[in-house]
Protein backbone atom coordinates (compact mmCIF):
# COMPACT_ATOMS: atom_id res chain seq x y z
CA UNK A 1 0.00 0.00 0.00
CA UNK A 2 1.58 3.22 -1.12
CA UNK A 3 1.65 6.09 1.11
CA UNK A 4 1.42 9.44 -1.08
CA UNK A 5 3.01 12.57 0.04
CA UNK A 6 1.66 16.31 -0.13
CA UNK A 7 5.23 17.36 -1.17
CA UNK A 8 5.01 14.79 -4.62
CA UNK A 9 1.86 17.62 -5.51
CA UNK A 10 2.45 20.58 -3.92
CA UNK A 11 5.61 21.94 -4.72
CA UNK A 12 5.21 25.00 -2.56
CA UNK A 13 5.48 24.29 0.91
CA UNK A 14 3.49 27.44 1.21
CA UNK A 15 0.72 26.64 -1.07
CA UNK A 16 -1.16 23.24 0.47
CA UNK A 17 -3.58 22.90 -2.97
CA UNK A 18 -3.20 21.17 -6.47
CA UNK A 19 -5.84 20.31 -9.05
CA UNK A 20 -5.75 17.87 -12.32
CA UNK A 21 -7.83 15.69 -14.44
CA UNK A 22 -7.03 12.39 -15.23
CA UNK A 23 -8.37 8.87 -16.35
CA UNK A 24 -8.86 5.69 -15.07
CA UNK A 25 -9.35 2.11 -17.05
CA UNK A 26 -8.80 -1.49 -17.55
CA UNK A 27 -5.14 -0.68 -18.18
CA UNK A 28 -4.90 2.66 -15.89
CA UNK A 29 -5.92 2.27 -12.17
CA UNK A 30 -3.81 3.31 -9.00
CA UNK A 31 -2.41 0.45 -6.70
CA UNK A 32 -4.37 1.05 -3.12
CA UNK A 33 -3.02 4.11 -1.44
CA UNK A 34 -3.57 6.76 1.25
CA UNK A 35 -2.06 10.25 1.35
CA UNK A 36 -1.72 13.09 4.15
CA UNK A 37 -3.64 15.38 2.47
CA UNK A 38 -7.48 15.63 1.33
CA UNK A 39 -8.85 14.57 -1.74
CA UNK A 40 -12.33 15.94 -3.23
CA UNK A 41 -12.69 13.80 -6.21
CA UNK A 42 -15.70 15.10 -8.65
CA UNK A 43 -16.57 12.42 -11.32
CA UNK A 44 -16.69 14.17 -14.78
CA UNK A 45 -17.41 11.21 -17.00
CA UNK A 46 -17.94 7.16 -16.82
CA UNK A 47 -18.43 4.86 -14.07
CA UNK A 48 -16.48 2.32 -12.15
CA UNK A 49 -16.35 0.82 -8.76
CA UNK A 50 -14.21 3.05 -6.35
CA UNK A 51 -12.82 0.70 -3.41
CA UNK A 52 -12.44 1.58 -0.30
CA UNK A 53 -10.74 0.65 2.79
CA UNK A 54 -11.10 -2.55 1.05
CA UNK A 55 -14.98 -2.54 -0.07
CA UNK A 56 -16.25 -1.72 -3.91
CA UNK A 57 -18.82 1.25 -4.22
CA UNK A 58 -20.09 1.72 -7.58
CA UNK A 59 -19.31 5.59 -8.98
CA UNK A 60 -20.80 7.49 -11.87
CA UNK A 61 -20.43 11.17 -13.48
CA UNK A 62 -21.89 13.42 -11.13
CA UNK A 63 -20.48 11.71 -7.75
CA UNK A 64 -18.49 13.78 -5.45
CA UNK A 65 -16.68 12.61 -2.49
CA UNK A 66 -13.62 13.26 -0.11
CA UNK A 67 -10.80 10.99 0.83
CA UNK A 68 -9.34 12.36 4.02
CA UNK A 69 -5.84 11.70 4.98
CA UNK A 70 -4.73 8.09 5.82
CA UNK A 71 -7.99 6.70 4.13
CA UNK A 72 -6.84 3.51 2.03
CA UNK A 73 -8.67 3.65 -1.70
CA UNK A 74 -8.41 2.72 -5.49
CA UNK A 75 -10.19 2.56 -8.24
CA UNK A 76 -11.49 -0.58 -10.55
CA UNK A 77 -13.34 -0.28 -13.84
CA UNK A 78 -14.81 -2.95 -15.83
CA UNK A 79 -13.51 -4.21 -19.33
CA UNK A 80 -14.26 -1.48 -21.60
CA UNK A 81 -14.85 1.34 -19.30
CA UNK A 82 -13.68 4.36 -18.29
CA UNK A 83 -13.86 6.84 -15.44
CA UNK A 84 -12.82 10.67 -16.25
CA UNK A 85 -12.25 12.31 -12.40
CA UNK A 86 -11.33 15.41 -11.17
CA UNK A 87 -9.27 15.74 -8.10
CA UNK A 88 -8.74 18.44 -5.96
CA UNK A 89 -6.05 17.99 -3.51
CA UNK A 90 -5.53 20.38 -0.42
CA UNK A 91 -5.00 20.56 3.66
CA UNK A 92 -7.29 22.08 6.64
CA UNK A 93 -4.19 24.91 5.76
CA UNK A 94 -5.98 25.86 2.49
CA UNK A 95 -8.63 27.87 4.36
CA UNK A 96 -7.87 28.89 8.06
CA UNK A 97 -10.72 28.70 10.74
CA UNK A 98 -10.61 31.89 11.11
CA UNK A 99 -11.26 33.13 7.85
CA UNK A 100 -14.50 30.89 7.92
CA UNK A 101 -15.50 32.60 11.19
CA UNK A 102 -14.54 36.07 10.10
CA UNK A 103 -17.31 35.38 6.86
CA UNK A 104 -19.73 33.35 8.60
CA UNK A 105 -19.63 30.22 7.07
CA UNK A 106 -17.93 27.95 9.15
CA UNK A 107 -21.35 26.19 9.81
CA UNK A 108 -21.56 25.43 6.30
CA UNK A 109 -18.33 23.78 5.97
CA UNK A 110 -19.18 21.66 8.76
CA UNK A 111 -22.15 20.48 7.09
CA UNK A 112 -20.08 19.60 3.51
CA UNK A 113 -17.62 17.76 5.35
CA UNK A 114 -20.09 15.91 7.49
CA UNK A 115 -21.80 12.87 6.43
CA UNK A 116 -21.65 11.68 3.19
CA UNK A 117 -17.71 11.80 4.04
CA UNK A 118 -16.87 10.98 7.81
CA UNK A 119 -19.37 8.26 8.22
CA UNK A 120 -17.44 5.19 6.88
CA UNK A 121 -20.43 3.01 8.00
CA UNK A 122 -22.69 5.41 5.14
CA UNK A 123 -20.47 7.43 3.36
CA UNK A 124 -20.61 6.22 -0.14
CA UNK A 125 -23.93 5.02 0.36
CA UNK A 126 -24.90 9.18 0.88
CA UNK A 127 -22.05 10.54 -1.18
CA UNK A 128 -23.30 13.37 -3.28
CA UNK A 129 -24.78 12.61 -6.87
CA UNK A 130 -25.28 16.12 -9.16
CA UNK A 131 -27.47 16.55 -11.38
CA UNK A 132 -28.59 19.29 -14.43
CA UNK A 133 -27.48 22.45 -13.35
CA UNK A 134 -26.36 21.53 -10.17
CA UNK A 135 -23.57 19.23 -11.95
CA UNK A 136 -22.98 22.39 -14.42
CA UNK A 137 -22.13 24.43 -11.99
CA UNK A 138 -19.80 22.34 -10.03
CA UNK A 139 -18.07 21.52 -13.09
CA UNK A 140 -17.66 24.89 -14.34
CA UNK A 141 -16.71 25.86 -10.91
CA UNK A 142 -14.00 23.09 -10.64
CA UNK A 143 -13.01 24.04 -14.45
CA UNK A 144 -12.38 27.91 -13.31
CA UNK A 145 -9.90 26.30 -10.64
CA UNK A 146 -8.37 24.55 -12.91
CA UNK A 147 -7.49 26.89 -15.34
CA UNK A 148 -6.57 29.28 -12.32
CA UNK A 149 -4.08 26.68 -11.21
CA UNK A 150 -2.59 26.14 -14.47
CA UNK A 151 -2.07 29.72 -15.49
CA UNK A 152 -0.56 30.70 -12.14
CA UNK A 153 -0.53 34.52 -13.11
CA UNK A 154 -0.31 37.03 -10.11
CA UNK A 155 -2.44 36.64 -6.86
CA UNK A 156 -3.99 33.49 -8.47
CA UNK A 157 -3.41 31.85 -5.07
CA UNK A 158 -5.82 33.93 -3.67
CA UNK A 159 -8.57 33.94 -6.09
CA UNK A 160 -7.97 29.69 -5.68
CA UNK A 161 -8.82 30.06 -2.15
CA UNK A 162 -12.16 32.35 -3.13
CA UNK A 163 -13.30 29.62 -5.66
CA UNK A 164 -12.54 26.89 -3.28
CA UNK A 165 -14.77 28.81 -0.81
CA UNK A 166 -17.72 29.31 -2.90
CA UNK A 167 -16.95 25.31 -4.48
CA UNK A 168 -17.41 24.26 -0.95
CA UNK A 169 -20.40 26.08 -0.16
CA UNK A 170 -21.99 25.40 -3.20
CA UNK A 171 -21.56 21.39 -2.16
CA UNK A 172 -22.89 21.84 1.01
CA UNK A 173 -25.98 23.46 -0.54
CA UNK A 174 -26.71 20.65 -2.42
CA UNK A 175 -25.96 17.84 0.63
CA UNK A 176 -27.88 20.11 2.98
CA UNK A 177 -31.11 20.00 -0.16
CA UNK A 178 -30.14 16.12 -0.38
CA UNK A 179 -30.72 15.71 3.22
CA UNK A 180 -33.32 17.73 4.36
CA UNK A 181 -36.44 15.32 2.99
CA UNK A 182 -35.07 12.62 5.46
CA UNK A 183 -34.67 14.96 8.06
CA UNK A 184 -37.78 15.91 8.07
CA UNK A 185 -39.23 12.65 8.96
CA UNK A 186 -36.97 12.95 12.22
CA UNK A 187 -38.31 14.79 14.90
CA UNK A 188 -37.34 18.66 15.49
CA UNK A 189 -34.94 18.40 18.52
CA UNK A 190 -33.56 14.27 17.32
CA UNK A 191 -32.86 16.41 14.48
CA UNK A 192 -31.09 19.09 15.35
CA UNK A 193 -28.69 16.77 17.91
CA UNK A 194 -27.85 14.57 15.05
CA UNK A 195 -26.69 17.57 13.14
CA UNK A 196 -24.56 19.17 16.05
CA UNK A 197 -23.29 15.76 16.37
CA UNK A 198 -21.86 15.50 12.28
CA UNK A 199 -20.50 18.75 13.07
CA UNK A 200 -18.40 18.36 15.83
CA UNK A 201 -17.32 14.86 14.35
CA UNK A 202 -16.52 16.76 11.17
CA UNK A 203 -14.03 19.25 12.92
CA UNK A 204 -12.87 15.94 15.21
CA UNK A 205 -12.09 14.82 12.13
CA UNK A 206 -10.17 17.36 10.51
CA UNK A 207 -8.56 18.82 14.22
CA UNK A 208 -7.32 15.60 15.38
CA UNK A 209 -3.79 16.37 15.82
CA UNK A 210 -4.67 19.66 17.73
CA UNK A 211 -5.48 20.45 21.26
CA UNK A 212 -9.13 19.92 21.78
CA UNK A 213 -11.07 20.89 24.71
CA UNK A 214 -14.13 20.51 25.80
CA UNK A 215 -14.66 24.22 26.92
CA UNK A 216 -13.29 25.33 23.32
CA UNK A 217 -15.23 23.35 21.28
CA UNK A 218 -18.47 24.41 23.38
CA UNK A 219 -17.33 28.23 22.91
CA UNK A 220 -16.99 27.44 19.30
CA UNK A 221 -20.58 25.63 18.87
CA UNK A 222 -22.37 27.54 21.22
CA UNK A 223 -23.40 25.19 23.55
CA UNK A 224 -22.64 24.36 27.41
CA UNK A 225 -20.08 21.07 28.13
CA UNK A 226 -23.11 19.35 30.02
CA UNK A 227 -25.58 19.72 27.56
CA UNK A 228 -22.52 18.55 24.95
CA UNK A 229 -22.04 15.42 26.79
CA UNK A 230 -25.12 14.53 27.02
CA UNK A 231 -26.00 15.08 23.09
CA UNK A 232 -23.18 13.45 22.00
CA UNK A 233 -23.65 10.35 24.32
CA UNK A 234 -26.99 10.23 23.40
CA UNK A 235 -26.60 10.09 19.62
CA UNK A 236 -23.40 7.72 19.10
CA UNK A 237 -23.25 5.86 22.86
CA UNK A 238 -19.71 7.92 23.00
CA UNK A 239 -18.35 10.55 25.19
CA UNK A 240 -16.46 13.55 23.48
CA UNK A 241 -13.68 12.79 24.42
CA UNK A 242 -13.69 8.94 23.99
CA UNK A 243 -13.92 9.87 19.91
CA UNK A 244 -11.27 12.01 20.17
CA UNK A 245 -9.41 9.25 21.48
CA UNK A 246 -10.86 6.93 18.78
CA UNK A 247 -10.06 9.05 15.77
CA UNK A 248 -6.56 9.52 16.99
CA UNK A 249 -5.72 6.18 17.69
CA UNK A 250 -7.39 4.92 14.25
CA UNK A 251 -4.53 7.57 12.83
CA UNK A 252 -1.72 6.12 14.68
CA UNK A 253 -2.50 2.83 13.76
CA UNK A 254 -2.27 4.16 10.00
CA UNK A 255 0.75 5.83 10.77
CA UNK A 256 2.65 3.00 11.90
CA UNK A 257 1.03 0.46 9.11
CA UNK A 258 2.77 3.44 6.42
CA UNK A 259 6.76 3.18 7.58
CA UNK A 260 9.21 3.20 10.54
CA UNK A 261 9.20 6.45 12.35
CA UNK A 262 9.39 6.30 15.70
CA UNK A 263 6.38 5.77 17.84
CA UNK A 264 7.69 9.53 20.17
CA UNK A 265 6.43 11.25 16.27
CA UNK A 266 3.83 9.10 15.64
CA UNK A 267 2.42 10.42 18.89
CA UNK A 268 3.00 14.17 18.39
CA UNK A 269 1.55 13.55 15.04
CA UNK A 270 -1.34 12.90 16.54
CA UNK A 271 -2.15 15.19 19.04
CA UNK A 272 -0.39 13.78 22.50
CA UNK A 273 2.38 15.28 23.78
CA UNK A 274 3.17 12.81 26.01
CA UNK A 275 4.22 9.62 24.08
CA UNK A 276 4.22 7.86 27.87
CA UNK A 277 -0.24 8.81 27.48
CA UNK A 278 -0.19 7.52 24.30
CA UNK A 279 1.47 4.08 24.74
CA UNK A 280 -0.89 3.75 27.36
CA UNK A 281 -4.08 4.68 25.45
CA UNK A 282 -2.87 2.84 22.58
CA UNK A 283 -2.37 -0.59 24.75
CA UNK A 284 -5.88 0.05 26.25
CA UNK A 285 -7.73 0.34 23.41
CA UNK A 286 -5.52 -2.11 20.99
CA UNK A 287 -4.81 -4.63 23.46
CA UNK A 288 -0.62 -4.10 22.82
CA UNK A 289 1.79 -1.38 22.26
CA UNK A 290 2.30 0.38 19.03
CA UNK A 291 5.28 -1.23 18.36
CA UNK A 292 4.00 -4.55 18.84
CA UNK A 293 1.14 -3.79 16.91
CA UNK A 294 4.12 -2.13 13.95
CA UNK A 295 5.90 -5.64 15.06
CA UNK A 296 2.63 -7.80 14.08
CA UNK A 297 2.02 -6.12 10.83
CA UNK A 298 5.42 -6.78 9.34
CA UNK A 299 5.20 -10.46 10.33
CA UNK A 300 1.83 -10.49 8.80
CA UNK A 301 3.23 -8.78 5.72
CA UNK A 302 5.93 -11.51 5.75
CA UNK A 303 3.93 -14.15 6.04
CA UNK A 304 1.67 -13.17 2.93
CA UNK A 305 5.15 -13.01 1.06
CA UNK A 306 6.56 -16.09 1.87
CA UNK A 307 2.76 -17.56 0.68
CA UNK A 308 3.07 -16.00 -2.55
CA UNK A 309 6.50 -16.93 -3.49
CA UNK A 310 5.30 -20.46 -2.47
CA UNK A 311 2.55 -19.87 -4.85
CA UNK A 312 4.97 -19.65 -7.47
Amino acid sequence: MNQLRRSQFMHDANIPFAIGRCVHDEHNVPSAHSHDFVELVYVASGMADHVFEGEAYPIRAGDVFIINPGEVHTYKTEQGNRIEIINCLFTPELIHESLLKELGISQSMDYFYVHPFLDTRERFHHRLNLHGTEADHVLQLLEGIIQEWERARSGYYTVIKLQMLQLLIVLSRCYMGALESKEQRRPARTSLHAMLVRRLTGFLERHFDKKLAIPELCELFGISSRQLNRVFKQETGQTVMDRIHQIRIERAKQYLADGDEKVIHIAHRVGYEDPAFFTQLFRRKVGCSPGQYRDKLEELASHSGNHSLQAK
